[in-house]
């Protein structure tokens, strides 16, 4: 089987500095939605870099949150997505059409790290959950070094972003979406010459604890903001 076939295609690589259509048309829908039913705010958007792309870890409380990291961007964020969301019906058309990059559950294929270092060569924004699944509340989950490796690959920015009431929008398990006040906060890029020291083989597990911390501070930063 080739690699075409064992991964979904995630269209090509548009503008890193353009949103298309389809996202400018989503981002409206939804900033009104979000700011009316959740009260979305998001602040900290000064830390992101404006000519160069970025690794932007956020933690991960429901599906809502590719969505609450995108949405106040004025340039494009391409995430990763579970290759299986590809091949529901409009779901998948829509991910295909809004920069989304599939990945495989069970382990990082190298056709999605290929195409998540294209992207930051090419200077888009960059989002990864390194949690992997979902978590409750401030407490994050167990933080999986798989980023590192995009991290040695490719020196760019390394920003924490912090999410404060998705999981009681949509908590776990919920088919529902549910009113309640969400904020996202971006935090200051981390360090780069700790991140090019943490960042050697036989230290992955300080470089995600270094994460962790910065991460875990992000969340607070986001429960903060009024």
């Amino acid at each position: 089987m080739t690699s075409s076939q064992s991964q979904p295609d995630s269209g090509p690589a548009p503008q890193a500095f353009q949103r298309n259509l389809l996202w400018r048309i989503l981002q409206i829908l939804l900033q009104l939605l979000f700011v009316v039913w959740f009260r979305y705010r998001a602040r900290g958007l000064e830390h992101l870099p404006a000519n160069s792309g970025a690794i932007l870890l956020g933690n991960h409380q429901s599906f809502l949150d590719p969505i609450l990291v995108g949405l106040p961007m004025r340039r494009p964020v391409s995430f990763v997505a579970r290759d299986s969301l590809f091949r529901v019906p409009v779901i998948g058309w829509i991910l295909r059409n809004t920069y989304v990059i599939p990945i495989k559950r069970e382990a990082a294929s190298t056709d999605s790290f290929r195409a998540s270092l294209q992207r930051l060569q090419e200077g888009y924004l960059l989002g990864i959950f390194p949690e992997g699944t979902r978590s409750s509340g401030m407490n994050l989950g167990t933080i999986k070094p798989g980023f590192i490796a995009l991290v040695r690959r490719q020196q760019v920015p390394v920003i924490p972003v912090g999410i404060s009431g998705a999981d009681r929008a949509m908590p776990r398990g919920s088919k529902m979406v549910w009113p309640a006040r969400i904020r996202v906060y971006f935090g200051e890029p981390l360090d780069s010459s700790r991140v090019a020291e943490l960042c050697q083989k036989g230290r992955e597990e300080e470089f995600v604890a270094y994460v962790k911390q910065h991460l875990e501070q992000a969340c607070q930063q986001a429960a903060n903001i009024s």
